[in-house]
C-alpha cells in the first residue's frame, strides 16, 4: 500500500526482520511513570479493548522513498488494530496492521530530543514524521518539570496547529472522546505534574489504585451503616441472630431509596 505526495512516496510495509531497532536509553527519568499512568487510567476505565493498542517507546513504521523509518513516541494510542496483540511484536505499521494512531506524545528531555524537528530528509525529524508521513491527528508535547503541555491538531491542510485549552485547561481529543490535561499530585512516590484523562462529563478517569481505594472506602461506609442499623435493631429489642441481617438489608434499601 502506497501514498504519494509531491515529494515523497510513502509505503506501509512490515518492519524487516533484520532491521536493527535503536536501543537508545530513556533520557527523561519520568517518562516510564508518565506513560504508565496514561495507560493505567484507560485500562481501569474499561476504555482499552483487545483491539486497542497503547504504546510506550515502541516503534511505529513507515517506508519513506524506499527507506524504512521507525519512530518510537513516548506514548501513543491506536483505537483499532487489525491484527492480534501477539502479532505486534517489534513494531507497528499503520494502514498495514491497523489504524493511524489517534495521538502520539513526546515528553521533553533534559537535552534536545528533536520533538520539534521538521527535518524532511532521511532520517526525518519526529514532527515531520508524525505530521507529514503518518499524519497523526493529535501530537502532544509535555514538559513534566513545569507541567507545560502543548497539543497540536492536524488541520485540513495536513499541518499541525497549536490548540488552545478549554476553561478547565484541558484539550478535547476527538478520536478518544476524552479530555487531556495536566494534574498535580502524587503517584507511586513521585510528586509532580502528570497527564490525565477526563470524560465528556468532566469526570476524572481514576488510576487503578485510586479506583480500588474508592471501592474500599465505599465498602467501609456500607459496613459502618450496617453496624449502626444493627445497633438500632438491638436497641429496639430485636434479635439480630434471627432477623438482623434481613432487617438491616431492608432498612438499608429503604434509606438508599430515600
Amino acid at each position: 500500500m502506497a501514498t504519494l505526495t509531491a515529494k515523497h512516496q510513502i509505503t506501509w510495509e512490515k518492519l524487516p526482520e533484520d532491521f536493527i531497532l535503536s536501543d537508545d536509553t530513556v533520557t527523561n527519568i519520568n517518562q516510564p511513570a508518565l506513560a504508565a499512568a496514561l495507560t493505567d487510567s484507560l485500562e481501569a476505565g474499561g476504555i482499552v479493548t483487545p483491539k486497542t493498542l497503547t504504546i510506550t517507546n515502541y516503534g511505529i513504521c513507515a517506508t519513506l522513498n524506499g527507506k524504512t523509518v521507525v519512530k518510537a513516541p513516548d506514548w501513543g494510542y491506536i483505537a483499532n488494530i487489525s491484527i492480534t496483540r501477539e502479532e505486534v511484536i517489534r513494531s507497528y505499521t499503520p494502514q498495514l496492521q491497523g489504524e493511524i494512531p489517534t495521538i502520539v506524545m513526546e515528553f521533553l528531555s533534559d537535552t534536545e530530543g528533536g520533538e520539534y524537528s521538521t527535518k524532511p530528509t532521511y532520517p526525518p525529524g519526529k514532527w515531520f514524521f508524525y505530521e507529514q508521513v503518518l499524519q497523526v491527528p493529535y501530537y502532544a508535547i509535555f514538559e513534566s518539570r513545569e507541567g507545560a503541555l502543548e497539543v497540536y491538531l492536524l488541520d485540513k491542510w495536513k499541518q499541525y496547529q497549536l490548540q488552545k485549552p478549554d476553561n478547565n485547561g484541558r484539550y478535547w481529543i476527538e478520536g478518544m472522546r476524552l479530555y487531556l490535561g495536566v494534574w498535580e499530585g502524587t503517584r507511586e512516590r513521585r510528586t509532580g505534574y502528570w497527564l490525565r484523562w477526563w470524560n465528556e462529563d468532566g469526570e476524572l478517569l481514576l488510576w487503578s489504585l485510586e479506583k480500588a481505594e474508592r471501592e474500599r472506602g465505599r465498602a467501609e461506609e456500607e459496613k459502618q451503616r450496617a453496624d449502626r442499623l444493627l445497633q438500632q435493631l438491638r436497641a429496639a429489642g430485636l434479635e439480630p441472630e434471627k432477623s438482623g441481617n434481613q432487617r438491616v438489608t431492608s432498612l438499608m434499601r429503604r434509606q438508599n431509596n430515600d
